[in-house]
Formats: structure tokens, sequence, C-alpha cells
């Protein structure tokens, strides 16, 4: 669990992510966000998260009932979709292309960003392999969460999400592994294409059948059982 990131972490050098965060502050490239404050990220830089996590979520203006190019549509408030997250030690950028956008908050407090351009990463050629290789796992990643959202059933798409976001995130925890940072029902349901609504009614059917738990302030969970049950 929470293999992306430990794994960052313990094979970047010391010293070559201090040399970052240095050259970030005396640039004026590094910031720390309250929780829930929008990032103003913009494309062409590369996002590097220093602490904390970052939420990512997604907005799109299409409608299939008119011909009429997006620019001719009358103005609409569109639903956010969620992501995914971006954990400490990883990168992330910020994708714009009409009628699409991508934003990025601070989910937790105290997250701490560093950004740049990409041949900045020419100053330290190790570390620009490890930001590569990091994008590549998410690539992965994100093609594991295609997968699950492809499943018929909300409650199987509902417990491959979780599974995926705490094996990716999760710490360990008293009968399992937690994950460490809240996460709406809401939200939920916005990635998993439900609602508010059946994702409350399907989180207490997983809990009845000891699939999923909950931990302090609603920290998400899954027991041992329910992990080894997923990876056989």
């Amino acid at each position: 669990m929470n293999s992306s990131s430990s794994a960052s972490e313990a094979s970047r050098p010391f010293l070559t992510w201090q040399r970052i965060i240095d050259w970030a502050q005396e640039h004026y490239r590094y910031r720390t966000f309250s929780k829930d404050e929008r990032i103003p990220a913009r494309t062409g830089l590369l996002y590097l998260v220093q602490r904390g996590a970052i939420r990512l979520v997604g907005t799109a203006q299409v409608s299939a009932s008119t011909d009429k190019p997006a620019s001719q549509l009358p103005n609409q408030i569109a639903d956010e979709t969620f992501l995914g997250f971006v954990g400490a030690g990883q990168p992330f950028e910020i994708v714009a292309q009409s009628p699409f956008t991508l934003q990025a908050y601070s989910h937790v407090e105290q997250t701490s960003v560093v950004w740049m351009y990409w041949h900045d990463l020419d100053n330290w050629p190790h570390f620009r392999r490890e930001v590569l290789d990091a994008f590549r796992y998410q690539h992965q990643r994100k093609l594991l969460w295609l997968s699950t959202l492809g499943q018929r059933r909300t409650i199987d798409r509902l417990l491959g999400f979780l599974t995926l976001l705490i094996e990716e995130f999760g710490e360990p925890c008293s009968n399992g592994y937690c994950l460490p940072f809240p996460l709406t029902h809401a939200q939920i349901g916005s990635a998993i294409g439900s609602t508010r609504v059946t994702v409350t009614r399907l989180m207490g059917k997983l809990r009845q059948r000891q699939l999923i738990c909950t931990q302090g302030d609603n920290l998400i969970c899954l027991p041992i059982q329910s992990i080894e049950t997923s990876q056989n």
C-alpha cells in the first residue's frame, strides 16, 4: 500500500530533493496551500507535490442535443468530476482542451507544491527520469481505474474504486489499510458516475458485508480480508 509515494521517497536522493526545494523557494516557485484551496495551475508547467495531497477534478461542457460548436452553446454550470489524488513526492500536469478543463485543489491542510518548466529538470537528470517513471505509473493506474468504471453494477464500481485508492494511498490501521484523508460521498459519486444518495446506500451495504469499514474522522478502510480477496 502507498507504494508510489513510498517508493518515490525512498529512491530520491535527499540532497537532490532539497536542492529542488531550495531552487523553488529562491525562484518563487514554492507555495503552501490551505485545505480545498485551488492551485493556480496552468498548462505547460510541471507541478510536484512536496507535502500533503492534491485533488484533481475535471469539468466538461458537452452537449449531444445540438450541432452548434461548444463556443455557441449557452453558458451552463458544468458538474465537477473527481479524477483522483496526487500524493506527496508525485508530479502532475494541468491539461486544457476545450470543452474540457482540469483543476487542482489542496485536499488537506499545509499542502506544499513546487512548479517549474520541463526544461528546468535538465538541472537534475536523475530526478527527470524519476518524474517520467512517476507519470508512467500514474498512466497504468488510470487504465485500472477505467477498467473499474467499466463494471456494470454500481456497487462493483464503488468497491473497485475504493480498492484502487487504498492500494495506492492507504496507510496501515488496526485491522487493515485506511485512506489517510477524507473523501465525501458526493466526490465518490462523481468519480464512479453515480449520486451521493446511491453511494451512501451502497457504502452501508459494503460495511454490512465487512468489505469496508470507517475509522477516525470517517476515513475509509479496507479490512485485511477484503484486501486479500481483491489480490486473489
